[in-house]
């Protein structure tokens, strides 16, 4: 389903049952994956690459340079930049910067994600937040700059601290039980 107020430009490729809304506008080369929603006023930019599953709420901005995995929330007004110096008289892809978002990462809401960031697994950026630096997978980051405030579990819920064994942490979710390892110790200290 493609609004009739959306611009969808040629060479776009729409996976089965993506549905973009009013005043929409995807430009040339994007390519879309199926059962996708693309919200009213979102900006796709051209070679833009969306996974499968994902859910872009109306303004975001998403710029050439980005590639979204599979079952990824995309919140409103969220946008992602791809220049890490930008001036209005300069730009070729030379400057182009590249941004990940990973499988099952959210976005909140008047997120800036800056240039050259990835974004982990089932990560989760709260809203309002600029986020300036990698995101590992599950983690709970938001502010301004944005840092590590905890981890969340794939269901979306906060993790609690079950154990630590050397460079290994253990986290539990209270909702659905599942057991998380984080073993990357440069993330430890700012767990919360």
């Amino acid at each position: 389903m493609i609004h009739e107020t959306a611009i969808v430009e040629e060479g776009v490729q729409l996976g089965e049952g993506t549905r973009i809304w009013h005043f929409a506008h995807v430009r040339k080369g994007v390519k879309i994956g199926k059962n996708g929603n693309i919200g009213k006023d979102v900006y796709i930019d051209t070679n833009v690459v969306i996974g499968d599953n994902c859910k872009i709420q109306n303004f975001a901005s998403l710029y050439h340079g980005l590639t979204v995995g599979n079952d990824v929330f995309i919140g409103p007004h969220v946008c992602f930049t791809n220049d890490l110096y930008p001036r209005s008289a300069i730009w070729t892809d030379e400057r182009l910067t590249k941004t990940v978002v990973k499988d099952g990462a959210s976005i909140g809401a008047n997120s800036t994600i800056i240039a050259g960031v990835n974004i982990g697994k089932y990560a989760m950026v709260g809203a309002g937040s600029v986020v300036t630096k990698d995101v590992p997978d599950h983690a709970l980051v938001y502010g301004n700059p944005a840092h590590i405030r905890g981890f969340v579990c794939e269901c979306g819920i906060k993790l609690e601290k079950k154990s630590k064994k050397k460079n290994m942490l253990l986290f539990i979710c209270p909702e659905c039980g599942k057991e998380i390892s984080i073993n990357d110790t440069r993330h430890m200290e700012s767990e919360a």
